[in-house]
């Protein structure tokens, strides 16, 4: 079996069992009574979901010798951030929070597994072609928005996923100061990663010319 082939199956197995532990704990939450959308609200269920996504067309295309352009790798990269903050704030803030119904081998795999795996996935197989760093603006949209959202929704229904987002938690100049300090941490996490993806060579090089994505 060829390296590419090796690495597609990576990629496509890490992408799976995410989506099977997703799929598992949403069955969970929904029995228990809790609303859908309370699930897809964790910035933890994102940052998976679009990992788990990126990385199944990333086995695809990497199967087919093929790279997709520079707006994908953008994506690309905004998932990695996603997953390198979800296991460094889970790590920092969230260790020792009690986590519900939550299974272990789920809590596991998507706060310590994934992002590692996805992280060391951008390193190995970094981009052919280079992310400019004017397209950081385009990064760091996701995680202003879901703030944005969180704070937002959060007022209106009395319902935060995350315990330092809740104004009861320290009045809302703590929530202002976590949110500035996630906003940086995205945009550094962001620089470092696009600098790195620019500067290492893919160890599997496309066999075809890269399709520009819009």
């Amino acid at each position: 079996m060829t390296t590419r082939r090796i690495l597609a199956a990576i990629r496509f197995i890490l992408g799976a069992v995410t989506l099977i532990a997703m799929g598992t704990q949403l069955s969970i939450h929904v029995g228990n009574g809790f609303p859908v959308v309370n699930f897809f609200s964790y910035f933890t269920n994102l940052g998976n979901l679009l990992a788990a996504v990126v990385l199944m067309v990333e086995a695809v295309l990497i199967w087919r010798g093929k790279e997709l352009g520079p707006l994908w790798q953008v994506l690309r990269c905004v998932s990695v951030v996603c997953m390198a903050l979800v296991g460094i704030v889970f790590s920092a803030l969230l260790r020792n929070v009690d986590l519900g119904s939550l299974l272990p081998w789920v809590n596991t795999w998507m706060h310590y597994i994934m992002p590692i795996a996805v992280v060391a996935d951008w390193l190995v197989q970094s981009p052919r072609l280079r992310i400019p760093l004017s397209k950081l603006g385009i990064a760091v949209i996701f995680p202003l928005v879901y703030l944005a959202y969180s704070l937002i929704r959060g007022a209106a229904i009395d319902w935060y996923a995350y315990p330092f987002l809740n104004p009861a938690n320290g009045g809302y100049g703590a929530v202002a100061v976590t949110c500035v300090l996630i906003a940086v941490a995205f945009i550094v996490t962001s620089t470092v990663l696009i600098v790195l993806g620019n500067k290492l060579r893919p160890l599997v090089p496309p066999v075809q010319p890269a399709h520009v994505a819009a």
